[in-house]
């Protein structure tokens, strides 16, 4: 069978052997909204769990609006006009109003890059700056939480008069799903923040994985730093493979999210009848195949429906290479996962990123994986814990070679935006 893998901005036609291949794992089909603007504009008219967006930005005297950055394809361009044209109608002046990238630990979006991101309009006419989690002295401390986490949170956005967050709702493999309050933490949050939100404590727990909101302490943990922080009003949303708005949904910052997650849980969800041998999986192409780091999401997608010691063939462009410097001197400081995992479990060690390894190293205790990409050299990728291999076929070939001529195979073209299970 021939199947396309979403790879980098073109995807990727691979050729399987049809004997082998159990199930092409997808979501359910749903139709786009046809107006999606229309769609925007009636959510902020009704939202969920609070007053419209037009009376609640009455006599406000400044709005911090913010966005997810380029690693999450937000339909922004889509998205901002009716919300800033509703705050600009309220009477907030213009130049009272800021889009601010929640970058996270990410690096910044400027250029070319940001016009991509919300449009050449708005980029020329709106004051848009970058989170930059590093610099403490750019956030306002809100006290420690419950469970001991310190609160460190964008001052700009703490000292706005009017919050709004937008962004993604999708399945993510610590919190559960994404958008809501992952906009507030870890996007504008400080390293001092994110070290200990991302900390083994919290990304050990057998419920912080794919889909999963229920006793997950990572979301709870973020929803209950969000909470503080503050948080006046969500627009999210929720779109197909080809970036088309399914759904929108505005309002509560917990209740919007949640009839958000309601609504992709009934088509994301995906099962085969019992694990295979081997999936052979993407990173669901460009903006998240653009460095290992975010492909490592894909790999650990497939956790759930591979087989002890089978492996995960993972197909990503990585244009942009391994990731950022502090990911990357994790593999030079590490001989091994083993390693790794017992530093952070019985030491104080800590590396920025290193909550991406600690994810990795959750697949690789379980499979092999092989990698298929032309954005790194073979040696490259072996100093990273993975295996290469040039093609996704020559990998297929290896494998029944080693799991024999009937091997079963799954295939997730779409990677982590589908919730593979087993029945």
């Amino acid at each position: 069978m021939r199947v396309t893998l979403e790879y980098g901005r073109e995807g990727l036609e691979v050729s399987l052997p049809d004997a082998n291949v159990v199930k092409c794992l997808g979501y359910r089909s749903v139709e786009p909204i046809a107006n999606p603007a229309g769609a925007i504009g009636d959510a902020l008219a009704s939202p969920i769990g609070s007053v419209p967006l037009a009376e609640l930005a009455a006599g406000r005297n400044s709005a911090c609006v913010v966005i997810s950055d380029v690693t999450r394809p937000v339909p922004n361009a889509v998205l901002l006009p009716p919300i800033l044209e509703t705050l600009e109608g309220s009477g907030i002046p213009r130049d009272k109003i800021m889009i601010l990238v929640a970058t996270g630990m990410h690096r910044p979006n400027l250029g070319a890059e940001l016009e991509e991101m919300v449009g050449a309009e708005i980029a020329r006419t709106y004051r848009i700056e970058n989170h930059n989690g590093l610099n403490r002295d750019e956030h306002t401390h809100l006290g420690d939480s419950p469970r001991g986490v310190p609160v460190w949170i964008d001052s700009r956005y703490v000292e706005a008069d009017l919050k709004i967050t937008t962004g993604l709702i999708e399945p993510h493999f610590m919190a559960g799903f994404s958008g809501g309050r992952k906009l507030i933490c870890p996007g504008l949050a400080a390293i001092e923040t994110i070290r200990a939100w991302h900390g083994p404590r919290f990304l050990e727990h057998p419920n912080a994985r794919v889909g999963v909101v229920d006793q997950n302490p990572v979301h709870e943990e973020n929803t209950w730093i969000a909470r503080r922080a503050g948080c006046d009003f969500i627009v999210n949303t929720v779109i197909d493979a080809h970036r088309q708005i399914l759904k929108v949904v505005a309002g509560d910052m917990e209740q919007a999210f949640y009839e958000g997650v309601a609504f992709v849980r009934s088509f994301v969800v995906d099962t085969v009848p019992q694990p295979v041998d081997v999936v052979v999986t993407s990173s669901a192409g460009y903006p998240l195949d653009t460095t290992f780091y975010q492909t490592v999401k894909g790999m650990v997608a497939a956790g759930d429906i591979v087989k002890p010691g089978g492996t995960v063939i993972l197909a990503a462009g990585m244009s942009e290479g391994i990731g950022s410097e502090p990911f990357q001197r994790l593999f030079a400081e590490n001989a091994s996962v083993e390693q790794f995992m017992d530093r952070i479990l019985n030491s104080d060690y800590f590396v920025m990123d290193q909550w991406q390894l600690e994810e990795l190293a959750k697949i690789l205790r379980k499979a092999r994986v092989v990698a298929v990409t032309d954005g790194l050299p073979p040696e490259t990728l072996r100093k990273l814990f993975v295996e290469t291999a040039p093609s996704v076929e020559e990998a297929v070939a290896d494998c029944l070679k080693r799991y024999g001529d009937d091997a079963t195979i799954a295939v997730v073209p779409k990677g982590p935006y589908v919730i593979g299970q087993v029945a």
